[in-house]
């Protein structure tokens, strides 16, 4: 036993300072370690999606080397990825809480690389469809392992704005996959069967280099002194805090209490699904609200938004990557430059509105749209401004639910939000949104908007009334451990606090 920690009994119970120690360290270049190796591999999902979508009308031609329809990519293997996305997830996020956050990422990763890989290799639309869904699997997956990992390893005062960049950051891949489309799509530059299968190679190269850095990225030592490691997590922070101190020049302060936890292995999905909807339903509803209006306002905008630029603007197939890489753009810049406030102004303010704003701003659109007052070129602004809000709201929920649950079902909890705001913005977003924004109605395409617009401004809602406090606040503090004695804290001098659960 080392002498940070505290005490450690017999029945396997364990009292450690380690959140503390973590949420009381300054920002260092061990977290940026954390960030580059864990974080970007949202640019790989935003590279993929928008590829496909953008690849769809290249893989059908005569030529191309596969034989598929624009349709089946847009459809059928479209469904797949988010098919696979959502099951990964799940079935991901169950092995991440039971068998730790570095062995998950790392395996995710791993069978997103590989699928990606044998993607660029398909020679028939069933090679095609088959990998589509491996790699939307090991995206899900990802979803619940890294956010997980990066809530458990960042400090407390930083955790908002860092989650949300991380998550904003699929929009720096969607742009790079946008203009990449444009290269890949050039006959002058690569041959019809050839540039599309190299778009797939590089995603395979940028996620090679993750995996190099990804190595080095330790596990959460939450999860390890809750799963019978509690000396390896001691070791781990020690390391963490020599190293923080050696940059720095300075002592660290001491960190501010400990807990007590009974150790244990597994939880079952009973008990998970009683924490999440009997113990915190509030918070249950909260998550659902966030992630369902996010889904249908993007899906509302993005899903069709090549359609409406053709249909209605009279832009051509071959430059509506120019268009996207805007519209990808302002999304990143949201969480980017409005990151740091859900750290100073709150959780509830800002989350809520970012929602009703960006929800607000959709439907000013969608009336200025059906007056006939835009063009393709303020249509893409207008579009981006909203964005811009949307995407800090949006990757705000992901923060949300992996912050206000117990940390034995946060992967967990991250999966089945993740996988039924995907499920809605993957499966009944395109059912309702595909035959309004390609009728060439204009009414149509405004009720569009108006749907997407109405769900994200409800989710705003039900933010500004059952959104959690969580700035500046251990993980701990915000969702009692499920592990924890009594759920009592115990001070460094021995004193117990209470931190009973609430169903808030």
């Amino acid at each position: 036993m080392t002498e940070r920690q505290l005490g450690q009994a017999s029945d396997g119970t364990v009292t450690t300072q380690v959140p503390a120690r973590l949420d009381r360290l300054p920002w260092s270049r061990w977290h940026w370690m954390i960030v580059i190796g864990l974080g970007t591999v949202w640019i790989l999902d935003g590279l993929e999606v928008t590829i496909v979508g953008s690849m769809a009308g290249r893989l059908s031609e005569e030529g191309s080397g596969l034989a598929i329809s624009s349709a089946q990519v847009t459809g059928i293997a479209a469904a797949l990825y988010v098919a696979g996305a959502c099951s990964g997830a799940l079935f991901f996020g169950w092995l991440t809480d039971r068998f730790g956050r570095k062995k998950l990422f790392l395996i995710t990763l791993a069978v997103y690389l590989a699928a990606t890989a044998l993607t660029a290799l398909s020679f028939s639309a069933w090679w095609f469809f088959v990998f589509r869904f491996l790699t939307g699997f090991g995206i899900g997956g990802e979803y619940a392992a890294i956010n997980s990992a990066i809530d458990e390893l960042i400090p407390s005062k930083y955790r908002g704005r860092v989650d949300l960049i991380i998550n904003g950051s699929f929009w720096l891949g969607a742009m790079g996959g946008a203009l990449l489309s444009v290269l890949a799509l050039d006959t002058d530059i690569l041959p019809k069967d050839i540039g599309w299968r190299v778009s797939f190679g590089l995603g395979v190269v940028l996620g090679l280099v993750i995996l190099l850095v990804r190595r080095h990225v330790p596990e959460s030592p939450r999860w390890m002194f809750i799963h019978g490691r509690e000396e390896g997590a001691e070791r781990l922070v020690e390391d963490v805090e020599r190293q923080v101190e050696a940059e720095t020049g300075r002592p660290l302060p001491e960190p501010a209490a400990a807990i007590t936890i009974k150790q244990r292995h597994s939880v079952g999905f009973v008990q998970i699904a009683r924490t999440l909807c009997r113990t915190y339903p509030r918070r249950a509803v909260l998550g659902l609200a966030l992630f369902v209006g996010q889904a249908f306002l993007y899906n509302a905008i993005t899903f069709g938004f090549g359609a409406i630029l053709v249909t209605f603007f009279d832009v051509g197939t071959g430059s509506t990557g120019y268009f996207f890489a805007v519209i990808a753009f302002g999304n990143f810049m949201g969480p980017l430059l409005l990151g740091r406030l859900f750290d100073t102004w709150g959780r509830r303010p800002m989350i809520a509105g970012t929602y009703i704003l960006s929800g607000t701003l959709l439907f000013l659109t969608a009336w200025m749209f059906s007056n006939g007052w835009l063009t393709a070129t303020t249509m893409t602004l207008s579009w981006c401004v909203v964005l811009f809000f949307a995407s800090a709201g949006a990757s705000s929920a992901y923060l949300t639910v992996s912050e206000i649950f117990p940390m034995e079902t946060r992967a967990m909890a991250i999966a089945f939000f993740y996988a039924v705001g995907t499920a809605a913005g993957g499966i009944s977003g395109p059912l309702i949104f595909a035959g309004l924004t390609e009728s060439g109605v204009v009414a149509d395409t405004v009720l569009a908007f108006c749907i997407g617009a109405t769900l994200m401004v409800a989710g705003g809602l039900v933010a500004w009334f059952f959104a959690v406090a969580a700035e500046g606040r251990s993980l701990e503090d915000i969702a009692t451990p499920l592990s924890a004695q009594a759920a009592r804290l115990v001070t460094p001098g021995g004193t117990a606090t209470a931190a009973a659960r609430t169903g808030t």
